[in-house]
């Protein structure tokens, strides 16, 4: 057989085999399954964390505050240069607390509202479905 002969029978025999192919199929959605999952206790438990990050920080945060800025007075009055970096290492200190305090509230309120929004949506596509196939037997 010549070159051009196993060539064509090649040709002949990949083009009867066209066809697409898929790595995998998708797989058939579970009657009754949830495309949205939200895990209540998991969601509860960062939110619980974060208002216990909360409540520390807003003491344990600031513990050091009151000494500092003593200390920050004592030495510029000594006429030390330190005294006033000091006090500017105190007042960024105390906004960056109240930055970190203010971000662990939203945290905390915003993963609390998720749940009860989440919660209603859900008393609510219940509560919509229901009365729709209701309505179809009904009819």
């Amino acid at each position: 057989m010549s070159f051009e002969e196993e060539w064509s029978a090649a040709r002949a025999t990949a083009a009867a085999n066209i066809s697409t192919r898929l790595n995998q199929a998708a797989a058939a959605p579970t009657p009754g399954a949830a495309d949205l999952v939200l895990d209540q206790d998991h969601i509860g438990a960062i939110g619980s964390e974060a208002h216990k990050l909360y409540s520390r920080l807003q003491t344990d945060g600031r513990h050091a505050a009151t000494a500092s800025a003593d200390a920050a007075g004592a030495l510029s009055r000594e006429g030390f240069g330190s005294g006033a970096a000091l006090a500017r290492a105190n007042t960024r200190w105390e906004s960056q607390v109240k930055t970190l305090v203010a971000a662990c509230a939203q945290i905390s309120n915003g993963l609390d509202y998720s749940l009860s929004s989440h919660r209603a949506d859900e008393q609510c596509l219940y509560a919509e479905f229901t009365t729709s196939k209701l309505d179809t037997y009904l009819k």
